[in-house]
């Protein structure tokens, strides 16, 4: 059966059809020419770059974070939305030849992401990165729990940038090494990037390093951020700029094994500086000291535009390399073309190093401290009598109230009562930040001391200003060699005689309890990877004699205002006598928790409950597990001169019996 189509049917066919034809047309010869003439543009734009090599640029390497290394040059820099080129993490040549097409591509009609403004000015408490809910963490060992960073549920951020603001940092620098003319490129201006800058007034940076805090084990081995902001501001008013790892984990076995490997990712944020000051200075009772930066309002912006390129980008972290203060160098480099910091640093990063290698060109100006709310607690209760602490502490804890006759004019002196009162009002102040006072007992006590302490009208601030210590970047070096000698008995048994041998001791990092205490907080000790190598001239061979992994001490001395518990931590390789008289490494894991307590002119005396794990092929049963106590006192002469007066006794009752 035949069927007909009827003529009106065909004319709608074609007005259906005529748009698609006109659509899948070729573009006009006015669009491919002005293409043409954009691609012979960039074309030119990297044959110029090529006879400039301009991909071998020390500050190229800079922007890109890349490093040479045994296998060639590669970049720090994990997260592929971080390059314009495929292979450009191993390849600087390709990245800069394809950032270059990239900045002349039309632009995207996609929305800017959250930028770092929203960090910036929502007062957040956390140290998040944009458009992340993840758990971080620095070497400070804090952890803001949340959800798991590896879900995503969104496209990267990164990627839905303009290129201009993608690679907004790499722009300017190319711009201005090869004189590109703005008028052609698609998009020559950053909005976002320039409302930010603008709204942060960023004209004045600081290198931030927050003191440890003798309770916190991944705090000692301390901690580096910058603050940027109006000079003409209070510095409380900047922001920080922070960089950390997105964990899960609290602290552990886990958490410092996946540190150690670089298997968390790192990130920069930027908050409030407030807000950050009052997470170190209240909360983990850690002084601050702040070091202003000799750095000129346009090397502040170039700082800001690489920072504006590493949003929402992550780079592997490794607790002790490339950790929270290496990172920051980069930011410093970014500033000032030709400088060179990183370089300076190889397996072990200490972020107290890192200052003084700004200090060693230059860039550090005099620093500012900033005491922490225990440290202000301990400063007045030192200017008082044991029963002025008593009464400070009771008012503070509501076991007495400012109606106290000896808080009247029948009781103490008039200056005592001032002491009291200031010293009662900043030990609310610290166990309230502390969580220990709700808030409905907080404010009442509160303001009845203030009107108790006002009622005495002289204030007392002018009496209590604190005297900075030594700064930390002022203490002795993080690497110390030492040479000495090591005694150890010949054959089995006690009685036989005893060989002395030369042992050479290195230690990489950080700070023993005998070290210089100028800088340093007293009673504090971590030292990583200290190893002992002994000569036996009748064997002639070098030996090793010990290897400390880590070997973390807190003696935080107790008080009537803070109860801290003193401990220690230590593992790594020791040499043990057997019964046939050899002495075999072994793996060992020491523990202890006691307390310790401060007396004038005598030192810190202390007393801990011990245990000792041991494995190696030369113990009985291959190990042995015990327990003993420990106890001793530190005392110092000058900052030069200290002792360490201690004993200790193991009883294994495990694997091997031969107690220590």
């Amino acid at each position: 059966m035949t069927r007909s189509v009827a003529p009106w049917m065909l004319f709608l066919c074609v007005l259906t059809l005529a748009p698609t034809v006109a659509a899948g047309q070729p573009p006009s010869n006015d669009g491919r020419l002005a293409t043409d003439r954009v691609v012979a543009y960039v074309d030119t734009l990297i044959e110029r770059a090529r006879e400039m090599e301009l991909w071998n640029d020390p500050y190229w390497r800079t922007l890109l974070h890349y490093e040479r290394g045994l296998f060639g040059t590669r970049s720090l820099v994990d997260d592929p939305s971080f390059f314009a080129s495929p292979v450009g993490k191993k390849d600087p040549r390709a990245e800069l030849e394809a950032t270059l097409r990239i900045l002349f591509d039309p632009p995207l009609t996609a929305e800017e992401p959250e930028s770092l403004e929203a960090i910036a000015t929502e007062g957040a408490t956390s140290d998040q990165p944009a458009s992340r809910d993840a758990s971080e963490t620095s070497a400070t060992g804090t952890t803001d729990a949340s959800v798991d960073p590896t879900e995503d549920t969104t496209p990267n951020a990164a990627r839905a940038k303009l290129p201009i603001c993608r690679f907004v940092a790499r722009y300017e620098w190319l711009k201005e090494q090869l004189d590109i003319d703005e008028s052609r490129v698609p998009e020559a201006r950053c909005e976002p990037f320039e409302e930010l800058y603008t709204a942060v007034g960023a004209d004045a940076v600081s290198l931030i390093f927050p003191t440890s805090h003798m309770n916190s084990p991944a705090s000692m081995y301390g901690h580096t951020l910058l603050t940027i902001g109006a000079a003409s501001e209070t510095s409380l008013l900047s922001h920080a700029i922070n960089y950390s790892a997105v964990t899960n984990e609290t602290f552990g076995p886990l958490y410092i094994a996946k540190g150690l490997l670089g298997l968390y990712p790192g990130y920069f944020s930027m908050l409030p500086y407030y807000a950050k000051l009052q997470e170190y200075s209240d909360v983990n009772d850690r002084d601050i000291w702040e070091y202003p930066l000799a750095f000129e309002r346009e090397e502040i912006r170039r700082l800001f535009l690489h920072l504006y390129e590493l949003e929402n980008i992550n780079s592997n972290y490794y607790f002790f390399s490339q950790n929270c203060s290496y990172h920051l160098l980069y930011l410093l480099e970014a500033a000032r073309p030709g400088l060179d910091l990183t370089s300076r640093f190889g397996w072990w990063v200490i972020p107290l190093d890192t200052i003084r290698a700004a200090e060693d060109v230059g860039l550090v100006r005099d620093p500012i401290y900033r005491p922490s709310k225990s440290t202000k607690v301990s400063f007045l209760a030192g200017l008082s009598t044991h029963e002025e602490q008593r009464l400070a502490r009771d008012l503070a804890l509501g076991k007495t109230s400012t109606d106290e006759p000896r808080l009247g004019d029948g009781g103490l002196a008039p200056e005592a009562r001032i002491r009291v009162l200031d010293l009662a009002g900043e030990y609310l102040q610290y166990i309230y930040a502390k969580g220990e006072v709700e808030q409905e007992a907080y404010v009442p006590r509160f303001l009845a001391t203030l009107r108790a302490r006002s009622s005495l009208g002289v204030s007392g601030e002018w009496r209590y200003a604190i005297q900075p210590p030594t700064p930390p970047d002022h203490g002795h070096r993080s690497a110390r060699i030492e040479l000495g000698s090591v005694f150890v008995r010949r054959g089995p048994g006690d009685d036989g005689p005893l060989d002395a041998f030369p042992l050479l001791t290195v230690r990489p990092a950080y700070h023993d309890l005998l070290d210089n205490a100028a800088g340093f907080k007293r009673g504090s000790q971590i030292v990583f990877a200290e190893t002992g190598l002994r000569y036996d001239p009748r064997r002639e061979k070098l030996r090793v004699e010990f290897f400390d992994a880590i070997d973390i001490v807190s003696l935080a001395p107790r008080d009537l205002f803070f109860h801290h518990t003193s401990w220690r931590v230590k593992t790594g390789l020791i040499r043990r006598t057997d019964s046939v008289g050899g002495d075999p490494l072994v793996f060992h894991l020491g523990t202890g928790f006691g307390w310790s307590f401060g007396i004038p002119r005598l030192g810190v005396p202390y007393l801990m409950v011990d245990t000792e794990t041991q494995i190696g092929g030369g113990l009985d049963s291959n190990y042995a597990i015990g327990g003993g106590a420990s106890a001793g006192i530190l005392g110092k002469v000058t900052n030069w001169w200290q002792f360490h007066l201690s004993g200790r006794a193991i009883f294994f009752r495990l694997g091997d019996r031969d107690d220590l």
